[in-house]
């Protein structure tokens, strides 16, 4: 008799106590009603200063299906994701997503059921979400410019939550990246894949982990990994310039050729050119030390976490 896959739920969670229960009761419900896959959620501790740790090792005495994965610090969302992804190298297949609830885990059957019938890379797509106001825009306004800019086709409206196959999985273990995007990443990897639609909700409880700096850094990662248009504006802007100044020499040149009168420049004119200039080779600098910056931590080879505890992978 075939074996039934095995299908891990990768969680990383920080400052994550009011969400637990519900997350932990719900996912209980997915493994029970569902008992043709062997279910294990592998949930990463990010350095929560919250009893955190300490719910999800309850769980793990509860509910042996359930896996606890503690960080030494808090190294940010995407290195905990990886550090989760990085325990799962055996299972068939991967469901990434999460803590707050606002990717319903009952979707989770749907990805299975699109991976079983050949997709290595399924994507939870978003019909519509919840967020409002200033946080909305945001995310929205981010999708439509990353989509812009990136090098490669990266599907709208997806996030974290999804499915890769064993082969996405391996593939993506190896990357070797310190700044991680993972929309990018799974997108970069290939491999057949399919989509799936749902419906983000409301945070379960709780508030968002994420603020503006972190979600800004997140954007920046993103562009910065997976798009060099930045690097081409700046060559386009110089060019522009350029064009600009020479043409502006010749006219004045030409006049002068001609005999017509010169109106005498004033110390705005001057001073406008000189800030706008200025604000355009610092914007340049910056762009260039963002790169530059990413470059020096790729070579450092830092790890990217660091595990302090593994609990029920015995």
């Amino acid at each position: 008799m075939n074996r039934p896959p095995q299908v891990a739920i990768v969680i990383p969670a920080y400052n994550e106590t009011e969400v637990l229960p519900q997350l932990f009761a719900r996912l209980g419900a997915l493994f029970d009603a569902h008992p043709e896959c062997a279910w294990q959620a592998v949930l990463i501790d990010d350095g929560s200063r919250d009893r955190t740790a300490e719910f999800i090792l309850e769980q793990c005495q509860r509910d042996r299906r359930f896996r606890f994965v503690a960080l030494s610090r808090n190294f940010g969302f995407q290195n905990a994701l990886a550090a989760g992804l990085a325990q799962c190298a055996s299972v068939d297949a991967v469901v990434t997503m999460d803590a707050d609830l606002q990717d319903p885990p009952e979707v989770i059957p749907e990805l299975v059921r699109a991976w079983r019938e050949g997709a290595e890379v399924v994507l939870a797509v978003r019909r519509s979400r919840q967020e409002r106001g200033l946080r909305r825009v945001g995310f929205d306004l981010f999708h439509r410019c990353f989509g812009a800019l990136a090098d490669l086709p990266i599907e709208r409206n997806t996030g974290t939550f999804g499915l890769l196959g064993r082969q996405a999985l391996a593939a993506f273990n190896d990357l070797p990246e310190v700044h991680r995007f993972f929309p990018g990443l799974r997108s970069w990897v290939g491999f057949p894949r399919a989509e799936v639609y749902y419906d983000r909700l409301e945070r379960a409880a709780g508030t968002p982990a994420q603020n503006l700096r972190r979600l800004v850094r997140y954007g920046l990662d993103g562009v910065f990994s997976f798009s060099r248009l930045p690097l081409r504006m700046l060559t386009y802007s110089g060019v522009a310039v350029a064009g600009l100044g020479f043409s502006v020499g010749v006219f004045f040149i030409v006049r002068r050729l001609l005999g017509i009168e010169i109106a005498q420049t004033g110390f705005t004119t001057l001073v406008t050119l000189v800030l706008f200039l200025g604000g355009v080779q610092l914007i340049g600098i910056g762009v260039l030390g963002e790169y530059l910056g990413r470059v020096y931590d790729e070579v450092k080879r830092r790890p990217s976490y660091i595990i302090k505890q593994r609990v029920g992978f015995e």
